[in-house]
């Protein structure tokens, strides 16, 4: 068993993805070219690393997929998720009802998203975000705080760039300054 990691070279403010895939589905996102990040997931699944050609093996239909949603041509995400780098219990139900009730250009707040996950602490859901192992197929930057845009692993100006992509936000300027 394998854990197939790619980088995924995305436009700026995110600028790359690491991307992991077993053979149950797709198992990590991470910001950045982060192949310690693929290292340290391969081995809490106790599975090979092997490294992939973005676009090719085992990863290539997630990075695919995650290419076109970038590029602005894909809303949804059809791959199938392996979910075993979640915790299972409130961190796996939460994560589970994000994914499968806040679609492309929706979003929610950390309460409503507690309702949903049935945890009763909004700021448990804050913690459970920045712990989501599969940003942006998980779409962690559609939940919002109740004063504002809260925080995102990502950092800010990448939840401000994912949700303007989604037209969520109004694109800011960029005079490339």
């Amino acid at each position: 068993m394998e854990l197939s990691v790619a980088v995924l070279d995305a436009p700026a403010p995110i600028g790359a993805l690491t991307v992991g895939v077993t053979d149950e589905g797709l198992a990590l996102v991470a910001f950045g070219a982060e192949p310690e990040r693929g290292r340290r997931a391969a081995e809490r699944l106790d599975l090979r690393l092997v490294e992939d050609e973005p676009g090719q093996g085992r990863s290539a239909a997630a990075v695919a997929q995650l290419a076109e949603y970038l590029a602005g041509g894909r809303r949804a995400f059809d791959v199938p998720i392996d979910w075993r780098l979640t915790h299972a219990g409130a961190q796996r139900r939460v994560l589970q009802a994000l994914h499968g009730t806040v679609p492309f250009g929706a979003v929610v707040t950390y309460g409503e998203l507690a309702v949903r996950g049935r945890l009763d602490s909004p700021r448990g859901v804050g913690t459970i975000m920045g712990s989501n192992p599969i940003p942006v197929v998980v779409p962690c930057h559609r939940v919002l705080a109740a004063d504002g845009l809260g925080g995102f692993g990502g950092g800010l100006a990448t939840k401000e760039w994912l949700l303007a992509l989604e037209g969520v936000l109004t694109p800011t300027l960029d005079f490339g300054l």
